[in-house]
């Protein structure tokens, strides 16, 4: 049976049948899942119906089965040409070419691999015009994938989440290219699922990782730049990618309120109001009291006695700053004019 869907399968191929070329491969696939040969002439009928991120996937598998058949890396440069993808495409035909030295096609499509990336490189900061779409076509709804994606950005990383629950490890492939992610789940009992977008930015493909859990599948696609993705998928529209800043590395510690009292400088607190309080504008006996104050405040040690002595003894009549007049008698009392003193008895 295996011999007859070969027969037949090229017949289609060579008669440009590529659908039916294509059914008949999926058809021959399952009765043998580990020859690669199948999966690379898969890729080729892919890739004549342009089903280009497929077609790469179909490579991937038949490289990962027989890493020495350099057909596989052929159909894989081709695919990722078509999709723009030149690094990854110049990097499978210098695998191919090392495999098979003798085949021309890997040292010309490399030459040519070379020059659209020179030219990409040129026409990187030109903004493209704006293509003209064509004429919707009605198609038919797309089938709703057995497991759903989403993902979320960061200024250098994009998450893609693929809500897949229970499935083995070893049931995931997982591969990337220059602006392409491949993801194959096999799980048995499950139908199968490829998820092949051709993404939005570019990506650096070492440096991605993925991660299998009890619930889904986390991918991590590390930017090749710093930009914001509008989308998850590569999108004709044109659409100006606005650079995400990146925080900086001194940037300023931030000041959080503390609880901690502040410390009162006193000396500075009660220099202040002497100030105040020499500066005071006061009138009447107030004025007269803060008179006598400041006298006393800056008298010296015999200045001092004398005003007391002579203000107590005088029963608040008399106020002498004379020590030497004062010490050396009693001081009498000396009521203004029109007034008396009069003793008071306790």
């Amino acid at each position: 049976m295996a011999f007859d869907l070969e027969i037949k399968f090229k017949e289609a191929f060579i008669d440009d049948r590529f659908e039916l070329a294509l059914e008949l491969y999926s058809q021959a696939i399952e009765l043998n899942l580990n020859k690669a040969e199948l999966y690379a002439d898969r890729a080729q009928a892919n890739i004549k119906l342009n089903n280009l991120p497929e077609a790469v996937a179909e490579s991937n598998k038949a490289i990962e089965l027989k890493p020495s058949m350099s057909k596989a890396y052929l159909r894989k440069a081709t695919a990722c040409m078509k999709l723009g993808e030149y690094q990854t495409a110049k990097a499978a035909l210098e695998t191919g070419t090392l495999l098979a030295p003798g085949e021309s096609r890997f040292s010309k499509l490399i030459k040519e691999c070379e020059e659209l990336i020179a030219e990409e490189e040129v026409t990187t900061n030109v903004e493209p015009a704006k293509e003209v779409e064509p004429e919707p076509v009605p198609v038919a709804a797309p089938p709703k994938p057995i497991y759903r994606h989403e993902f979320y950005q960061k200024p250098e990383e994009v998450v893609v989440t693929i809500f897949a629950k229970g499935i083995p490890r070893e049931c995931v492939s997982v591969d990337y290219g220059e602006q392409i992610l491949s993801v194959a789940i096999d799980a048995p009992g499950k139908d199968p699922y490829n998820f092949q977008p051709r993404l939005f930015g570019k990506i650096i493909p070492d440096k991605c990782r993925y991660e299998v859990m009890s619930t889904k599948i986390e991918i991590r696609l590390a930017k090749a730049e710093p930009i914001q993705w509008t989308s998850l998928e590569f999108t004709r529209e044109v659409v100006v990618p606005q650079r995400v800043n990146l925080p900086s590395v001194t940037a300023e510690r931030p000041v959080y309120p503390s609880s901690k009292p502040k410390r009162v400088d006193w000396d500075k607190l009660e220099a202040q109001v002497k100030k105040e309080e020499k500066d005071e504008k006061l009138d009447g006996d107030a004025a007269v009291n803060k008179f006598f104050r400041d006298i006393y405040q800056d008298a010296d040690e015999d200045t001092r006695r004398a005003i007391l002595k002579s203000f107590v003894e005088s029963n608040g009549t008399v106020l002498s700053t004379n020590w030497k007049e004062v010490g050396a008698k009693k001081v009498e009392g000396s009521p203004p004019d029109g007034m008396e003193m009069k003793k008071w008895e306790y």
